[in-house]
């Protein structure tokens, strides 16, 4: 299943993660890809408030994974390839495929470890669509 939608500003786009949220079922794995500013820790700001986490959702650029507990006693594990110089390598040193079956798992440059993967999963693809929107692919794979 594929969604396409425009979102006009970050708080849109939010707002539509958070309703996305309340579809996702543990484990999921929700791979995010875009350039640099493209809104991927806008999309998991907002799934992480959909899923009742009320802690400020931050990129983890330097910690590579947060983890967040969630009020139904499930997780929430928020991950940034980006600096991963080997990046399937250095995904595999992090123990970061055991994290699949754990919780609900968000991965930022989804792209630099896409041979790791799971097949069922949903992609969000953020793009520009001109000043201050995003054009926002939701892709189910299953």
């Amino acid at each position: 299943m594929t969604e396409i939608l425009i979102s006009e500003n970050p708080e849109a786009t939010r707002a539509w993660a958070k309703r996305l949220a309340q579809k996702l079922k543990s484990p999921q794995v929700v791979a995010l890809y875009g350039d640099l500013g493209a809104g991927k820790t806008v999309v998991a700001q907002g799934i992480a408030a959909g899923l009742g986490v009320t802690a400020p959702i931050t990129s983890p650029t330097f910690t590579l994974i947060n983890e967040y507990d969630l009020p139904d006693g499930g997780k929430l594990f928020h991950v940034d390839c980006y600096r991963l110089n080997n990046a399937v390598e250095e995904a595999k040193m992090l123990g970061l495929e055991e994290l699949f079956d754990e919780g609900v798992v968000l991965i930022e440059w989804a792209d630099r470890i896409a041979p790791l993967l799971p097949k069922r999963r949903l992609d969000i693809k953020l793009e520009d669509a001109g000043p201050g929107h995003r054009r926002i692919q939701l892709l189910t794979r299953e």
